[in-house]
C-alpha cells in the first residue's frame, strides 16, 4: 500500500473513530457530518472521499463501536471467551460504562437510535446481537440449548436495558442500585 492509501486509510479509521464515540454520546442524529469532521481535524469536503453517504459512516462507526469492548479486553490480556457470567456482568454492568458512553456498548447508548436507523446499521446491530446472545449462552447453566440462549436474551437486555436507566436516574443511590440489582441477576445465569 503506498503512502497516500496508508494515510487516507488512517484518516478513514479517524473519522470512523471519532463518529463511533460521538453517536454513543450524542445519538445517531446528534451530531452531524460537519461537526464530526471538524472535530476529526479535517474539512466536510473531505467526507466524501471516504463515505458515500451519512449512513455508511453510521454504519461503519456502529461496527467499530460493537467491536471496541473485545479489543479492550484482549489489549489488558483478557480473552471473552474464557471470561464468567459474572465476569461480564462486572464490567457491563457497572458505573464506568454508565458514565462513559461513548467508550461502551452501543445497544445501551442507541438501542432506539438503531431501531429507526439504516438497513446497514441495523444489520450490523442484528449480528452483534447475536453474537452477544451466543456469547452469553455459552456461559448459562440450563438443561438445554433453547434454556441457555432465552437465559442469555434476557441477561444481555437486562444488562443493556439497566445501564440505560442508571443513565436516566438523577438519584446517585437509585443508579447504583439499578447496576447492582442487574450485575447480580447477570452474575448468576451460569448456576
Amino acid at each position: 500500500m503506498g503512502r497516500s492509501q496508508l494515510e487516507k486509510q488512517k484518516t478513514h479509521e479517524k473519522i470512523v473513530e471519532t463518529a463511533s464515540k460521538r453517536l454513543r454520546e450524542e445519538g445517531l442524529e446528534g451530531i452531524g457530518v460537519a461537526d464530526l469532521m471538524k472535530e476529526a481535524g479535517l474539512t466536510v469536503g473531505g467526507f466524501y472521499k471516504h463515505f458515500a453517504s451519512r449512513d455508511d459512516l453510521v454504519a461503519e462507526a456502529v461496527q467499530a463501536a460493537f467491536d471496541s469492548w473485545g479489543r479492550r479486553l484482549e489489549a489488558e490480556g483478557v480473552n471473552p471467551a474464557e471470561m464468567s457470567a459474572a465476569d461480564v456482568a462486572d464490567r457491563y454492568v457497572s458505573a464506568y460504562h454508565r458514565d462513559n458512553p461513548g467508550e461502551g456498548c452501543p445497544f445501551a447508548a442507541l438501542t432506539s437510535d438503531l431501531s429507526r436507523s439504516g438497513e446497514k446499521a441495523r444489520a450490523i446491530a442484528t449480528d452483534g446481537l447475536r453474537r452477544n446472545f451466543e456469547a452469553l449462552a455459552s456461559k448459562a447453566a440450563g438443561a438445554d440449548d433453547g434454556e441457555r440462549r432465552r437465559k442469555a436474551i434476557m441477561a444481555f437486555a437486562m444488562m443493556a436495558g439497566g445501564v440505560g436507566l442508571a443513565r436516566i436516574s438523577s438519584d446517585e443511590e437509585l443508579s447504583a442500585e439499578i447496576l447492582a440489582s442487574v450485575r447480580d441477576f447477570v452474575g448468576d445465569i451460569d448456576k
